[in-house]
């Protein structure tokens, strides 16, 4: 029988879906199951995003350009002002959701045995990017008791060798909801600077940060403008996950030349995909506003319903839609899937992301379970009960 290829082997499982089939036999089986473990927003999707598409002309869906039309990409510049970040058209190429991007960064700035320092945990697809681009990933450990912060930067230096290429963030982070303040930026580009590296961020999240608290782009930071390359997409700024459509975004021309060619490969991005994310640009400010308020008490009430269960601890975010919890227990992988499989309460269930798949370090997070908040606070606070009580039973 022919091999698998080393690289197909060692390409991880998501922690976010391999719980999948377990979820789908306990629904089979009569269960109700709340899902807790997707950054799936209920938020519905903008109106006229939906309009664009039901109420296109289109007689053929032909190819569109490689680096997505110039009309979309001009409004997504214009977008980024608006968030006073200065770039131009010709800085940004379409991909096919953000997950591309991130691939095409990799395989741009990147060969085989280079190292990425990321601060874990991290979003686990970026141990699959990674692993598919032949890059070692190099973590940085952020810790649940400084709730997750900006490593001291000695610890970057640390790993730094002639391999490393950049560190890559994200930011307001997933799966931690860490939102890095203007001074933790800094110190990054300072670090990146110095040492010329590539400063990549993943900045999907951008609308969504809580307190009274703002988002600083690396694309903001003066000086930095060969070093930083900016992930982004659609997919959760306005509810539109299935569209597949993101952007890289970068000042530095030689890294938008050879991420071209990588797109150049795949061909284009998605025509009524991108017809949809065009017109979303234009949602009013008023939507992110209830959206933000909407999601700012989602938060409140999953945390202050998950400090009220002995034993849990959970880092508190300023950003994005997620939290870490630790739990009283030895391995969450075993609890998420007994939570599937054998465990009911008044005919529910949840299921959750186990967080050790959050990180490169093994051993880490192997008590921790990543939560989306991503669903309304009944359901939110119905699941946190439905996890106390399978707690209590799974401990005995």
């Amino acid at each position: 029988m022919p091999n698998i290829s080393r690289k197909g082997v060692s390409m991880p499982e998501s922690p976010i879906r391999k719980l999948v089939p377990f979820a789908e036999k306990a629904k089979m089986n009569g269960a109700k199951v709340i899902h807790l473990n997707i950054g799936q927003p209920d938020i519905k999707t903008p109106q006229i995003a939906l309009d664009a598409v039901k109420n296109n002309n289109l007689d053929i869906v032909a190819y569109s350009r490689t680096e997505g039309s110039e009309i979309f990409r001009e409004k997504i510049a214009t977008y980024y002002a608006k968030h006073s970040i200065t770039v131009e058209s010709t800085d940004i190429i379409v991909t096919t959701g953000g997950s591309e991007a991130l691939s095409f960064v990799m395989g741009s700035i990147a060969d085989f045995d280079d190292e990425i320092i990321i601060p874990e945990p991290f979003y686990a697809n970026y141990n699959g990017f990674a692993t598919s681009a032949g890059v070692k990933v190099v973590p940085v450990v952020s810790r649940i008791e400084n709730n997750f912060a900006l490593p001291p930067i000695e610890d970057f230096e640390e790993l730094i060798t002639s391999k490393t290429k950049a560190i890559l963030i994200c930011n307001p982070g997933n799966p931690t909801g860490y939102l890095y303040s203007k001074e933790e930026i800094q110190k990054l580009a300072t670090i990146a600077k110095k040492h010329n590296l590539f400063l990549v961020a993943d900045e999907v999240y951008r609308e969504f940060t809580y307190d009274d608290k703002g988002h600083y782009s690396i694309l903001q930071e003066v000086g930095l403008e060969e070093n930083a390359i900016v992930i982004d997409s659609v997919s959760k700024r306005y509810s539109m996950c299935g569209a597949r459509i993101g952007y890289l975004v970068s000042k530095n021309k030689e890294v938008i030349a050879t991420a071209l060619k990588f797109a150049q490969a795949r061909l284009s991005p998605p025509t009524y995909a991108q017809i949809a994310s065009e017109a979303a640009l234009d949602t009013p400010q008023s939507y992110f506003n209830d959206v933000k308020e909407e999601y700012l008490k989602r938060r409140n009430t999953l945390i202050a319903e998950l400090k009220n269960i002995d034993g849990v601890k959970v880092g508190v975010p300023n950003g994005a839609f997620y939290c870490i919890a630790e739990l009283p227990v030895k391995n969450a992988d075993d609890f998420a899937q007994w939570l599937l499989e054998d465990f009911r309460y008044k005919g529910e269930t949840v299921m959750v992301a186990p967080a050790a798949g959050f990180y490169a370090t093994k051993g880490l997070g192997e008590n921790q379970i990543r939560i989306a908040y991503v669903l309304n606070q009944d359901s939110l606070k119905r699941a946190v009960t439905i996890l106390k009580e399978a707690l209590k039973s799974y401990i005995g």
